[in-house]
Parts: structure tokens; C-alpha cells; sequence
């Protein structure tokens, strides 16, 4: 990745401002049930600091140590559920499922095979009925919805518009 976001993050508080809006809208919606969350690139926690209060747990990666540093402290100075682990997403593997998997501008910072394999990686960590929300370059949106389509179970489409595509799991 070419931009220093760890040389950002350690002198820019909220250096990425407030959380996606298209991101708070989806949370506001899915209802009262707490999920764990997985922010892939998140940064100093802008979207998971927000989804954390909403009650669910959220586990943030980053590969800037001072993000992840940013993003703990606010959780703890505000008790919520947020765990942080600073690793390169190239080479990270979740090691639990999730209800929603979160990637906010994150997949087009990787070469186009490294961010195919992160997808690929973690689609299968994605439990029955849950979602995974990509916010990205409008150009990357087909080789993702491709991407999808291979994988196995059934993904329906919620959102697709612009640079956005919103996946869910179907129950089997």
C-alpha cells in the first residue's frame, strides 16, 4: 500500500471523519439483535466505533498499529465491545464466523489478486443469513460480484448501486 495511514492515524485524530452514511443506514435498519462485525481496514474505528454502539461486537483490522491504538482507546473510554488487531490484511485469516463482514474503501488499496484472495478468504467466515457490505471503486464491483458468484450457497444481492454492493447469505 503506497499511503503512510499509520503516519495519518498517529497525527490526525479521526483523520476519515464520520462513519459511511450508507453504512449507518444498514445498522440502523438490521434491527436490535447484536452481531459480530468484522471492519476490514478500519482505521481509528470510525464505522466501528458507531457499530459498537449499536450493540454489537465488533472486531477491527488494521494494518496501522495507531489506528488500532485510536480505535481501542475510544472503545474503551466508551465501554464498548470492540476488539483491535493490527495485521496486514494480505496475509490475515479470520479464525471465527461473522453475521457482517465490512470492507469501507478498503479492497481497492490491494492489488487486484491480493484483494480477490482477502474476499475469497473471508467469504466462507460469513454465517447463514449474514451480510457482507463493500463500499469500493465502482470498477472493482464486477469482478467482486463475480467473485460471489462462485462461491458456494446461495448470495442474494441487496444493494448494488454505484459503489456499493450489499450481499447476503441465504439460510440454508
Amino acid at each position: 500500500m503506497a499511503y503512510d495511514y499509520d503516519k495519518l492515524y498517529r497525527d490526525t485524530p479521526d483523520a476519515l471523519g464520520a462513519p459511511s452514511p450508507a453504512f449507518t443506514a444498514f445498522f440502523e435498519e438490521l434491527g436490535t439483535q447484536a452481531q459480530d462485525v468484522l471492519d476490514a481496514g478500519c482505521g481509528q474505528g470510525r464505522d466501528a466505533l458507531f457499530i459498537a454502539r449499536l450493540g454489537h461486537r465488533v472486531t477491527g483490522i488494521d494494518i496501522s498499529p495507531h489506528g488500532i491504538r485510536d480505535m481501542l482507546a475510544a472503545a474503551q473510554r466508551e465501554n464498548l465491545d470492540v476488539t483491535g488487531i493490527a495485521a496486514d490484511l494480505t496475509t490475515w485469516a479470520p479464525d471465527k464466523d461473522y453475521g457482517v463482514l465490512l470492507f469501507d474503501r478498503t479492497l481497492h488499496m490491494l492489488a487486484a489478486p491480493q484483494r480477490r484472495e482477502l474476499l475469497t478468504r473471508c467469504l466462507p467466515h460469513v454465517r447463514p443469513g449474514g451480510w457482507v457490505l463493500i463500499s469500493d471503486e465502482k470498477r472493482n464491483l464486477e469482478d467482486f460480484r463475480q467473485i460471489f458468484a462462485e462461491q458456494p450457497g446461495s448470495w442474494c444481492t441487496a444493494k448494488d448501486s454505484r459503489s456499493l454492493l450489499f450481499m447476503q447469505l441465504a439460510r440454508p
